[in-house]
């Protein structure tokens, strides 16, 4: 995981260009939080989040929360598929309250569901 970072007059912005998740879930968080507390306005960018799990959306949270705590404004933009699906599983893309831009090509990740067997009618004799 890569964060870029830009700064101009207050406003900070935040790319993640790589996963979120569990294995750097501690990195995201010291560094997100540094830049909250940096700044009057942390935009951060999930274009290139690959993988978001559990402790990266944990993450995304508790900057918001923090934001919201010291009157701070955080805004996420350029939603991934990934960012979306643990979003829309989790039902929370209106507790971070920026819009989300929903393509038409996107498709949920679910296992493929089997098909249903048939059963082969039996010729009487």
């Amino acid at each position: 995981m890569i964060i870029h970072v830009e700064t101009d007059a207050g406003h900070c912005k935040v790319q993640i260009d790589g996963d979120a998740n569990i294995y750097n879930a501690i990195e995201l968080k010291r560094q997100l939080l540094d830049h909250l507390s940096s700044t009057s306005e942390l935009e951060i960018n999930l274009a290139q989040v690959g993988e978001m799990d559990t402790a990266g959306f944990q993450v995304l949270c508790l900057t918001k929360r923090e934001a919201a705590k010291t009157g701070k404004m955080l805004r996420l933009t350029s939603h991934s598929p990934a960012a979306l699906e643990i979003m829309d599983m989790y039902n929370m893309a209106t507790y971070f309250g920026d819009p989300v831009v929903i393509s038409g090509t996107r498709k949920k990740a679910h296992a493929p569901r089997p098909k249903p067997k048939t059963k082969k009618a039996r010729k009487a004799t």
